[in-house]
């Protein structure tokens, strides 16, 4: 009997990344990202912003590798490489095309529909965003 209810609850557990799986709206830009798993690690893609609403063919012009700046902004992965911790994901990389840099970054569930982005130049120069399940 016990082995038959562990092996339920084992089958019931969430797996570390369904809560950060779906679409966010970050705290600045009204961006849109769409987050999935990608392997065992989870990413995240820019679905829209402000930017893009008023102008959907934005390219990544600011980005330090001259090849990519052709590359549209709607699409791109923004998000990457990140490692399971728990409930939270660790060591991941985010892209800001408003200045063409990667940050190191940490995500961790702020409750089911908020999520705490932390992006790092390098510790402990780092700014944390707020964004919002989008349903």
């Amino acid at each position: 009997m016990w082995i038959s209810l562990l092996v339920a609850m084992l089958v019931a557990a969430p797996q570390a990344g369904e809560g950060v799986e779906g679409r966010w709206k970050t705290q600045t830009r009204n961006a849109i990202v769409e987050i999935q798993r990608c392997g065992a690690s989870i990413c995240g893609r820019l679905l829209t912003s402000d930017a893009l609403r008023t102008n959907p063919d934005l390219r990544d012009t600011r980005n330090s590798n001259a090849q990519l700046r052709t590359r549209p902004l709607k699409g791109m992965q923004i998000l990457s490489g990140f490692t399971a911790d728990g409930g939270n994901w660790s060591g991941g990389k985010i892209y800001n095309a408003e200045d063409g840099k990667t940050y190191t970054a940490d995500i961790t569930l702020a409750g089911a529909d908020q999520l705490k982005l932390r992006g790092c130049v390098f510790k402990p120069f780092c700014r944390t965003q707020t964004w919002t399940r989008v349903r």
